[in-house]
């Protein structure tokens, strides 16, 4: 009798530019918590990495509740990045993050250019495993109004080399909610990032019909989750097939190993897992297991015969 081949072990080993990791998936910034939170559902050692809640250099207490609203396909927020302060989380939170054998990407964010600096400053002394910062310059830009630093190619070229001094590579985080996402992420490199994330939020508003108020107290808010995925592979296969040799971290949408390869052949070197945390704190590990066992149905050997894959075989990975 003859017997079907065994598929071979994958290899999910990757790179977002110079960081190696284990595996393709991350959790997303703002959805895992600044430390270990989810430790009791996730072995957080076995993800790619954990993307902790952005931090800015001074302790944030966000926007004024209600911050969340469930939508169709997704859930619109307005949480005002509430967090510690870099300094604080240092000492309070990474330690517990840092016990679980998790590799860390920190995030920071800032009001204004001297903000980020001092944010990415203060991470400088960071132990060796906070491999990577993600700079997300999708928050409000005080120095101009409501606009963003990623609205603007020059803002956000200005706010990724205020960021150097964090000493290690850095990521920036990119908004949809442009015209031309490209030109963005080109001003990102241009300021010092090694890779860029793609993407953050998009820009949205709920209504109670019964009441006639907005849903959050914020007013308006970020929509994540399945209803933004497919603006997220065009945003990653776009800057792909314009940038190649700008590694991408594919976010938005992601609720099982399907969503997570879709990104992939756009061409992200790896993906985070974010809103589908709130359904499911066990939803990173799922993702990541589904992935293996996709890898193995469809006999796939490594990572690397997916990344870029939807741009044909002549689409090299980005160099390293």
């Amino acid at each position: 009798m003859h017997l079907a081949p065994v598929p071979r072990d994958p290899d999910l080993s990757t790179k977002v530019g110079s960081v190696a990791l284990a595996n393709p998936v991350m959790t997303a910034s703002g959805t895992a918590g600044h430390g270990a939170e989810l430790g009791r559902y996730v072995d957080l050692g076995s993800l790619g990495a954990v993307v902790v809640k952005s931090l800015s250099p001074f302790p944030w207490a966000g926007n004024p509740a209600p911050r969340v609203h469930q939508t169709t396909g997704g859930m619109i927020n307005a949480i005002g990045l509430q967090g510690p302060g870099v300094e604080a989380w240092l000492t309070d939170d990474l330690p517990a993050l840092l016990a679980t054998g998790a590799t860390v990407v920190a995030s920071i964010w800032g009001r204004s250019v001297d903000d980020y600096a001092a944010a990415a400053d203060a991470l400088a002394g960071a132990p060796p495993a906070v491999v990577a910062v993600e700079v997300n310059l999708s928050c409000p830009n005080t120095e101009a109004g409501r606009n963003l630093f990623a609205h603007d190619a020059a803002a956000t070229s200005e706010a990724m080399a205020a960021t150097a001094g964090c000493g290690r590579p850095r990521w920036a985080k990119l908004s949809p909610n442009v015209t031309d996402i490209v030109p963005i992420a080109a001003a990102a490199q241009a300021g010092g990032a090694e890779a860029v994330t793609l993407i953050n939020t998009v820009m949205g508003m709920a209504i109670d019909p019964e009441t006639r108020r907005y849903r959050l107290g914020n007013g308006g808010g970020g929509l994540s989750g399945p209803a933004i995925h497919p603006v997220a592979v065009r945003a990653v296969h776009d800057v792909r097939a314009a940038l190649p040799e700008l590694p991408v971290v594919g976010v938005g949408g992601i609720a099982g190993a399907a969503d997570a390869v879709e990104l992939l052949l756009a061409g992200a070197q790896a993906v985070q897992v974010g809103t589908a945390t709130f359904a499911d704190p066990r939803a990173s590990a799922k993702v990541l297991a589904g992935l293996e066992h996709w890898c193995r149905r469809h006999h796939v050997g490594s990572i690397d015969e997916l990344i870029g894959g939807a741009h044909g075989p002549e689409a090299a990975r980005p160099p390293t």
